[in-house]
């Protein structure tokens, strides 16, 4: 079911059943090296978060992005990392073109042409579909889509649930299509503001038992309010400038350990760093501006296997 109203996402979440309907946490990570990292003029057209006036620095985009992967590794969480793409420079943010469900494969449909050519991977869809046998759904192969995955929706694994704001980068047959592919049981579909452009980065689900979100990034003020009532006691809401530094596109890869940027950190009160390790979260900050740079952060550079 898609619902479009915070009162349509209120009932049916009491009508929810609550039994476990997929895995909550990822078996395993994947990455793309940012070994070819510049800034894409093209993808900074709708996000606002890029900084195109300046320069990047390649090794050191390098030297953080294998930070965060020795980091989540010694959580113990498996990392399989494929090599980056001068063609394709916005491949180091893989969680909009490929995600997966038990079984299933997912490619997403982007919106700027320079996306679309990372889809066509073989080495990322034969590890999928051939090594590891997945069920593949190719949004990309299908016409009038816009759907950039678990950029555009967050999702409660455990519950079956997906949140997915509009933006450029989502239209709704996009979002019907995600809500079929990811097999969700029930998704809210409602509008961010025209200056937002992925839905991870005003808003984040750890461990399907906490929400982080920023309520001034919704069109409608009831959106918010209904998400974060299907966490009771366990919301952290941020402020506009909490969510330009990148708090809310962090990403929990097991039961305890939550991966954020240094600048996310940072950006956070001691109060709120603390509420999250009250909440049983141990947080592991890593330097990432460099890729910050690009507009996105820790949680758009990790893919999930589940």
């Amino acid at each position: 079911m898609i619902v479009t109203t915070a009162q349509q996402f209120t009932n049916a979440l009491s009508n929810e059943n609550n039994n476990t309907l997929q895995p909550a946490l990822p078996r395993a990570i994947f990455m793309i090296d940012p070994d070819r990292f510049f800034v894409s003029d093209q993808t900074a057209r709708d996000n606002l978060y890029m900084d195109t006036a300046v320069e990047t620095d390649t090794d050191r985009a390098m030297r953080q992005h294998r930070l965060l992967a020795q980091t989540i590794s010694d959580c113990g969480v498996p990392v399989i990392r494929f090599p980056g793409r001068a063609s394709t420079p916005d491949d180091v943010f893989p969680n909009n073109v490929f995600a997966t469900a038990p079984g299933r494969f997912i490619v997403g449909s982007m919106l700027h042409p320079q996306r679309r050519l990372e889809a066509n991977r073989t080495d990322i869809r034969e590890l999928f579909t051939g090594l590891l046998g997945y069920q593949c759904f190719d949004l990309s192969k299908q016409p009038g889509l816009v759907a950039e995955l678990t950029g555009a929706m967050v999702i409660d694994r455990g519950r079956g649930i997906g949140f997915c704001g509009l933006t450029q980068r989502v239209n709704p047959a996009g979002c019907q299509a995600m809500h079929e592919a990811f097999n969700l049981n029930l998704t809210y579909q409602f509008e961010l503001q025209p200056t937002e452009y992925h839905t991870n980065v005003v808003m984040t689900v750890l461990a399907d038992r906490v929400l982080i979100i920023c309520p001034s990034a919704f069109v409608d003020s009831e959106a918010p309010k209904a998400i974060a009532a299907a966490y009771p006691g366990h919301v952290l809401e941020i402020d506009a400038a909490e969510k330009t530094a990148f708090a809310g596109n962090c990403i929990a890869v097991n039961d305890q350990d939550v991966m954020l940027s240094m600048t996310a950190l940072e950006a956070l009160p001691v109060s709120k760093q603390q509420q999250l390790r009250d909440w049983g979260f141990e947080l592991h900050a890593v330097p990432f501006s460099e890729l910050e740079k690009a507009g996105g952060s820790v949680r758009c550079t990790i893919g999930e296997i589940y």
